[in-house]
């Protein structure tokens, strides 16, 4: 649209993955697969936490958080990328790309709201197991869960607050296979300082509650080593594992992307980190919890067993 001497931008061009056009339907066919277990598997999750008895505890409850926070995060930005990969011009209106900018950095800062949150559950339990019931009361974990909600969501209108004030005139072209506010920064033609700097404090969700967990496991593996016996470590190791491989994968792209020092810009790292983050991670994480705990696929076994027991009768 032409306003005066500028043209108003009201669609952008996502680049994608690739420009090869044998490519296209492989990867298609990849993601589909990717997002279609994503699904299933936090669906899974959900489902199962919340109809098994064992499983309705303060751990369960922010799996069953972090399950659905997830589901959104990967269809936030995997349908559309399967759609461009089947067009010519990969194409998303201003307010489509928009709305996609903002829910994908409201689940980003609750995701890292909720890890924290899971870590305090796992502190509380090896460090203080005596008071772990009236410590992690279900009104607490769910002031805890909206906390994490509300924080992410705060984080997220500021930033889209800012850049909807921004003017988009003519560049519309955006280097990513969705639309992330740091890549659409780049074609306001305008100056974006203030931007960048709240979107620099906004970071400070994602840094502090890192710190915050990092502390809480150096107390929770201090308590792990005076546990006398070689089987409380192992089961207390266990059942943190999880947690820690879900945080690893998680804030180690992040961190690639947003806090690498000296940071360059290099568009083919930055669109695979945050491809691992934004559609692997919530894939894995699912994988991660099932098949790394006990009560978790004992659950399993026994709702999938007695489905097939009344199937059969």
């Amino acid at each position: 649209m032409v306003t005066g001497n500028f043209t108003i931008v009201v669609e952008f061009i996502l680049l994608g993955l690739t420009s090869r056009q044998d490519l296209q339907i492989l990867l298609f066919i990849v993601f589909l697969t990717c997002y279609i277990v994503s699904l299933i598997g936090n669906i899974v999750i959900i489902w199962i936490s919340s109809t098994n008895p064992r499983l309705h505890t303060p751990m369960y409850f922010f799996l069953r958080n972090l399950s659905f926070l997830d589901i959104w995060y990967t269809s936030c930005v995997v349908p559309k990328m399967l759609i461009n990969f089947l067009l010519v011009k990969k194409t998303i209106s201003y307010n489509g790309c928009v709305t996609q900018m903002f829910i994908h950095m409201t689940l980003g800062g609750t995701e890292c709201c909720l890890l924290l949150s899971m870590a305090y559950d796992r502190y509380v339990a090896i460090c203080s197991p005596l008071r772990y019931t009236n410590i992690m009361h279900p009104t607490f974990c769910i002031r805890m869960a909206a906390a994490s909600w509300f924080a992410g969501i705060v984080d997220s209108v500021v930033n889209t607050v800012y850049t909807l004030q921004l003017p988009f005139c003519g560049a519309n072209v955006v280097d990513h296979f969705f639309c992330e506010m740091p890549t659409l920064l780049e074609l306001a033609c305008a100056d974006t300082s203030l931007n960048k700097t709240f979107l620099f404090f906004a970071l400070v969700i994602v840094v502090f509650p890192f710190y915050v967990i990092l502390i809480t496991y150096v107390n929770i593996i201090s308590s792990i080593i005076k546990i006398r016996t070689t089987t409380g470590r192992r089961k207390a190791f266990s059942t943190c594992a999880s947690h820690v491989i879900v945080v690893a994968l998680f804030y180690g792209t992040v961190f690639f992307i947003y806090l690498r020092p000296g940071r360059i810009h290099v568009s083919s790292y930055d669109i695979m980190a945050t491809l691992f983050y934004s559609v692997i991670t919530p894939m894995l994480n699912p994988l991660i919890y099932t098949l790394r705990n006990k009560d978790v696929k004992l659950a399993l076994k026994e709702t999938t067993g007695k489905k097939i027991v009344l199937w059969r009768k």
